[in-house]
């Protein structure tokens, strides 16, 4: 029969600055609050663009998150989106959202705070903003624009190189 050791789980810790230590479960992530603030459907060719004749449109979608520090561990996060629905080189449709939340992140390591806030903050609005989009659509007179899921890690690690890449050209 083989031995069984009855270790207790080895516990994870920090030291803070006066030297206390912190454990992993003392780690903390809340939402405060998410709202929308601002939003924008244009429908320039209407009721013309309404026709459901011919070709669906080309739409050209773009996605930006940024994040500001409002008070220690509390953190704004805005979601833009923007959509812009073009046929015959007119736009059927035009629409912009900037969806925040504001989020409190307490004894997180300081290496993975940036992460935290760029991915799975912005992850977590997605949802919320999705919805909003496709009811302004749908409200337009267009069917509900239903966005896939986004990649925010792909979208960070992209916005990751071109600032590695634009410091290295910078400096050469």
């Amino acid at each position: 029969m083989a031995d069984e050791k009855n270790e207790a789980p080895e516990e994870k810790s920090e030291q803070t600055e006066n030297g206390a230590a912190i454990e992993e479960d003392d780690v903390t992530f809340r939402i405060l609050g998410q709202y929308l603030k601002d939003l924008s459907f244009e429908n320039p060719n209407a009721p013309a663009s309404l026709n459901p004749e011919g070709e669906g449109p080309n739409i050209d979608i773009s996605v930006n998150v940024n994040a500001n520090v409002l008070a220690e561990n509390t953190y704004e996060v805005e979601l833009a989106l923007q959509a812009k629905a073009t046929r015959d080189n007119q736009t059927v449709f035009a629409a912009e959202l900037l969806y925040a939340g504001v989020f409190q992140v307490e004894n997180f390591p300081d290496e993975n705070m940036q992460p935290l806030i760029l991915i799975e903050c912005p992850r977590l609005l997605f949802p919320f903003a999705r919805q909003i989009l496709a009811s302004a659509s749908r409200d337009g007179g267009y069917p509900p624009l239903l966005l896939d899921p986004i990649d925010f890690a792909g979208l960070y690690q992209q916005k990751m190189d071109e600032a590695a890449q634009e410091e290295a050209s910078g400096t050469a």
